[in-house]
């Protein structure tokens, strides 16, 4: 029987599992609602290093560490690794990682980059290609706002659209080896643009791509909102998730009740001056590693659908005046007896 299901999704036959995760981040993120969650908590978000860059690549090095350290792995069992982060070129990635020496697909979905990086890795180990391997992505709140907005000294008034980017990384090793949580399916996302040219409302310019994927997931897998106990997005935050709401709506589908958004429960977004969320590949990868995985495996959760969001944009492209379309990545994940 063929795992292809509808137009853009897959259905295991044998699904991977969750061998184990691990979430870092930055101090800021362990003052949050969720700071209990996370294995690691950063006291200084340099991570003891010269430039913003260099602590986000200690941040993937430490992460990937770790997931493979509570897996009981030694790092050249692992077969490959799937990461990427939001800097120009993966740098946070390539310099994090490089002293590991384990075969690397570099990846780039701006903050859906945790959901293409799990569905890569699924796949791949489904297909009998690897016994293990790792996917994880990062980001950095200084070296975000550094590449894609203003320098922080610039101390520039922030719109109440505007995300936080989170920093953080989150790794997991997915394995054939059984453990408590595995992935039954994916759906990849497409390139949605609504012509949003706001690079300060990223909710906006990501809500499309994750209705569309959203709502290709439950016609290809034939399944209705209630089927999940809860849709979890990346970073729409706020403003991104009334939009979400609006549309699968319009498409028949009422998400109101069991959605979640990771931007939106990482900060306590008033009290720490966040604005509409939180962001970042590291938004959704630290959320899903530190809350709702551990949720899962406890069998809480039986069944969710974590979908993380993407604006593709860079400093190239808005500064002549393109718009910011999006991209969302659908990834089911259930408990495993």
């Amino acid at each position: 029987m063929s795992m292809q299901t509808g137009k853009q999704s897959i259905c295991f036959e044998t699904p991977p599992y969750i061998v184990s995760s691990a979430s870092i981040v930055g101090k800021k993120e362990g003052e949050g609602p969720l700071g209990a969650c996370f294995d690691l908590i950063g006291e200084d978000d340099k991570f003891g290093q010269d430039t913003w860059e260099e602590a986000e690549s200690t941040l993937q090095k430490e992460a990937f560490g770790m997931a493979v350290g509570k897996a009981g792995l030694k790092k050249e069992e692992i077969r490959y690794l799937f990461s990427g982060d939001l800097l120009g070129q993966n740098i946070a990635t390539s310099f994090g990682l490089m002293d590991y020496q384990v075969p690397l697909f570099g990846l780039y979905g701006a903050c859906s980059t945790c959901g293409e990086a799990l569905s890569l890795g699924a796949m791949c180990v489904a297909a009998g290609y690897a016994d293990y391997v790792v996917a994880m992505t990062s980001s950095h709140f200084a070296s975000a706002e550094k590449q894609f907005r203003f320098p922080l000294e610039y101390a520039n008034q922030r719109p109440m659209s505007a995300t936080w980017t989170v920093t953080g990384s989150g790794a997991y090793v997915l394995g054939k080896r059984k453990s408590n949580a595995c992935i039954t399916g994916i759906t990849t996302g497409k390139i949605i643009d609504y012509g949003i040219k706001d690079s300060m409302n990223m909710g906006a310019a990501m809500a499309p791509a994750a209705a569309d994927t959203i709502c290709q997931n439950l016609k290809d897998f034939g399944r209705r909102p209630e089927d999940y106990d809860h849709i979890i997005t990346g970073d729409l935050g706020s403003v991104g998730r009334e939009i979400l709401i609006d549309l699968l709506k319009k498409e028949g589908y009422d998400i109101s009740e069991m959605h979640l958004d990771c931007g939106m429960l990482i900060y306590e977004s008033k009290a720490q001056g966040t604005g509409a969320g939180g962001s970042g590949c590291g938004c959704s990868a630290v959320t899903l590693a530190g809350h709702f995985l551990k949720q899962v495996e406890q069998g809480k959760l039986q069944r969710i659908l974590f979908v993380p969001t993407g604006a593709l944009l860079s400093t190239v492209s808005f500064n002549e005046g393109k718009t910011v379309p999006g991209i969302a990545h659908g990834v089911v994940i259930e408990h495993a007896d």
